[in-house]
């Protein structure tokens, strides 16, 4: 085993990966050799997306589909089984961000936050899951965060969700590890991202994050690629439920 982190011939579908940290797991995990469906909900964005990743020379196909509606997710996946191929590795990283105060959060924002950063979870892990249990291989990769394990004023809902997610994980590595298929995910800490621009640019929150991070600054979204590429390969075979924080050290911290 002297290739442990090739990914050649591997098909990876990456769900919301038509920008953003997605975009950024797709371009590193085909660097390693892997093939990579993107999934966006934009047909646009996923096509850019897709033509930037073939320039660089990656083998790319596009899915274009809602992860929060269960009928549109089967049928997806169906579709991606039968005219592309098999999909030997999973990764949930769809996700969105609203911010309210707890008690003025709007029921319809909850919901949407819910709906893509847990429910999506689990209907696409389902469909796919159901595919790798007949082949009996296949790693699912769930992006959490470190609001998995930490609040944080005005994302309560969406600390809810990873949350919920962490424990998706745990879940159905004990379900599905029997069938050789590993579950494990990825939590990110603070990284410059367009969904985090916003508190990029507060001066008073990048100092405040500065000093609680061992680190001691920002990460860059590259610095994912790593573990990414580890569990999606051979050298996390027997690595399973795990939730692996990318974090510069801020969970270790007080």
């Amino acid at each position: 085993m002297t290739n442990l982190f090739d990914l050649q011939g591997q098909r990876i579908l990456i769900t919301g990966a038509g920008q953003g940290i997605g975009f950024i797991l797709a371009q590193g995990l085909a660097k390693y050799g892997a093939e990579i469906v993107i999934n966006d909900v934009s047909a646009e964005r996923a096509g850019q997306a897709a033509m930037k990743l073939r320039d660089e020379g990656a083998t790319v196909w596009t899915a274009i589909f809602d992860v929060t509606d269960s009928e549109a997710v089967e049928q997806a996946i169906n579709d991606i089984e039968i005219n592309i191929g098999a999909i030997d590795v999973l990764f949930n990283n769809a996700g969105i961000q609203r911010r309210h105060p707890f008690t003025e959060f709007p029921v319809a924002e909850w919901n949407a936050v819910i709906a893509v950063n847990q429910t999506a979870v689990f209907l696409v892990s389902q469909a796919v899951a159901r595919r790798m249990v007949t082949r009996k291989k296949g790693k699912i990769v769930n992006i959490g965060s470190m609001q998995s394990e930490l609040g944080r004023d005005t994302i309560t809902p969406y600390a809810a969700a990873k949350g919920a997610v962490k424990m998706l994980t745990r879940g159905m590595c004990v379900e599905l590890a029997r069938h050789n298929i590993q579950v494990n995910g990825i939590a990110p800490g603070y990284f410059k991202t367009a969904m985090t621009q916003t508190l990029v640019d507060d001066k008073a929150f990048t100092d405040w994050l500065c000093k609680r991070t061992p680190a001691a600054r920002w990460g860059d979204p590259q610095e994912l690629v790593g573990a990414a590429v580890f569990l999606s390969s051979k050298a996390s075979d027997f690595v399973n439920g795990h939730l692996l924080f990318v974090d510069g050290g801020m969970l270790a911290a007080v």
